[in-house]
């Protein structure tokens, strides 16, 4: 059994954290470059260069990359053989709370959903937990925004809907969500399960490197479809046209119901943050 120091996650927290926010993933900085050299329309080549200009400056400078530093999403896988001594809870908000006063993060969290009062420390962490077998701890930090987790949705489709019912739904949150989550976006798709797993796996999907497929066949040509018929809506970088409305589909699966078929989509902007580290 391998014991692990509550403290120690907590600082690994606080650092990702800081780190996901200055500096954008390399596969999300290559994937914008790359769509960039597709891009014809000269709106959309100017808002993409000034996109690249903006994550090259934060970097170079060690400031967030967008105002919006986001609610901090904090994965961990825990390996079946390790012990966590200590409050892990407790330990990843300080994490966060730290991070967010050290890193000068904008603090975004309200204490009560309808009283809204900012906690002041952008605490609570959005806190996801899975077993896994082995004796490691994998953290993973995605602040999320919230002009792109506003244009989410969820919808228990039927059974009958089947692939095009579930492809419909993507695009039509897509042509929905139009300008406003900071396109060119990034579409997690979560499908199956129950209502609640769906949003998770949509949400999960985004952790995915860009340029990564699904590891089944069949998945990995839907989210190549579904990508294609995204950038061909013209919506295109800020909404201002173009063929770069989306840098990537990811889609996750898991077993459903027989009488049902939920699908979440939970959209991301460009800014796809996104920071792993294996203790």
């Amino acid at each position: 059994m391998r014991i692990i120091e509550a403290q120690e996650i907590r600082d690994i927290v606080k650092r990702l954290c800081i780190e996901a926010n200055r500096n954008l993933g390399e596969d999300v900085r290559s994937c914008i470059r790359e769509f960039r050299g597709r891009e014809t329309w000269p709106v959309a080549q100017d808002v993409l260069d000034k996109i690249i200009t903006n994550f090259e400056l934060a970097a170079d400078n060690q400031v967030p990359i967008c105002q919006d530093t986001g609610v901090a999403c904090v994965f961990l896988e825990i390996g079946f053989d390790v012990h966590i001594e200590g409050d892990l809870p407790a330990a990843v908000d300080e994490g966060v709370r730290r991070a967010y006063h050290e890193g000068y993060l904008r603090k975004s969290l309200v204490k009560d959903p309808l009283n809204r009062v900012n906690t002041g420390d952008n605490t609570p962490a959005m806190l996801y937990l899975e077993l896994v077998p082995g004796d490691d701890v994998t953290i993973t930090v995605a602040p999320k925004g919230f002009g792109s987790e506003n244009m989410s949705q969820i919808k228990m489709l039927k059974p009958s809907d089947g692939v095009e019912g579930v492809m419909d739904f993507v695009i039509s949150v897509v042509e929905a969500a139009g300008p406003n989550p900071c396109p060119p976006i990034v579409v997690g798709v979560g499908i199956g399960g129950t209502f609640d797993k769906a949003a998770l796996l949509a949400k999960k999907s985004l952790l995915r490197p860009l340029g990564t497929v699904n590891s089944d066949p069949y998945y990995a040509e839907l989210e190549g479809k579904l990508l294609e018929r995204i950038n061909a809506l013209g919506i295109g970088p800020q909404g201002f046209g173009g063929r770069t409305t989306a840098l990537a589909v990811a889609i996750e699966t898991m077993p459903t119901h027989i009488a049902g078929l939920p699908c979440a989509v939970n959209i991301n902007c460009h800014v796809a943050r996104h920071v792993r580290e294996v203790l």
